[in-house]
């Protein structure tokens, strides 16, 4: 796999659509993406945001192809990614918080929220495609984008200033993930309250 990132980032940002594009449509590469961004735009300042843009593509495109294979292969596939413990915990997590789960780990690669784990449990949810596409899309600019400007600005000594805020990071990440879901909470919520209030509605009709 090592051979395999010289070859892509000897591509340049062409490597990186691909690689971005292979790591999220099948076995995840544990930061390989991250780490070919950051180089890449360490070497290629002028280059960088193109970079960070093809790989947002590049994680959009093997996102949807793995989220349409759960999507079709259904319960028995999802059982493969929550089988375990921590697996069914994950699960429940998504069932509960639904999309902040995809949008909070998709933005920071935090261990105890596996990305592919999410987005095996809202496809097999059957979420829609576009509503998954939405909510990934500011996920990945962001983190792409925020990437490809450290590694421009830090250059060479961008993965040691990572390494020693990634706690920060991550803090923020959760954050957001928790407004995100304390506004979709909010819109639940109201969205019950109209339901209730037009079949009230409907029922006063029906008397009279």
């Amino acid at each position: 796999m090592r051979h395999l990132r010289d070859v892509l980032i000897s591509w340049g940002p062409l490597g990186l659509l691909i690689l971005a594009t292979l790591e999220n449509a099948g076995p995840p590469t544990p930061g390989g993406t991250d780490i070919v961004l950051l180089i890449l735009a360490a070497a290629r300042p002028s280059d960088a945001m193109l970079c960070a843009g093809l790989a947002t593509l590049g994680s959009l495109i093997g996102s949807a192809i793995f989220f349409e294979v759960v999507r079709r292969g259904g319960e028995k596939l999802l059982v493969k990614f929550t089988s375990s413990g921590r697996g069914a915990r994950f699960r429940d997590w998504s069932q509960r918080y639904g999309l902040v789960t995809v949008f909070v780990s998709a933005l920071v690669p935090l261990p105890v929220l596996p990305f592919k784990v999410f987005v095996a449990c809202t496809a097999a949810m059957g979420v829609s495609r576009l509503r998954f596409i939405l909510v990934l899309l500011p996920a990945r600019v962001l983190r792409y984008a925020a990437l490809a400007y450290l590694g421009q600005q830090v250059g060479e000594n961008s993965g040691a200033w990572l390494k020693s805020h990634f706690w920060h990071l991550a803090a923020m990440a959760t954050l957001i993930g928790l407004a995100l879901w304390a506004l979709v909470r909010r819109a639940e919520r109201r969205r019950l309250a109209e339901r209730r209030r037009a079949a009230e509605h409907y029922n006063e009709g029906s008397l009279l």
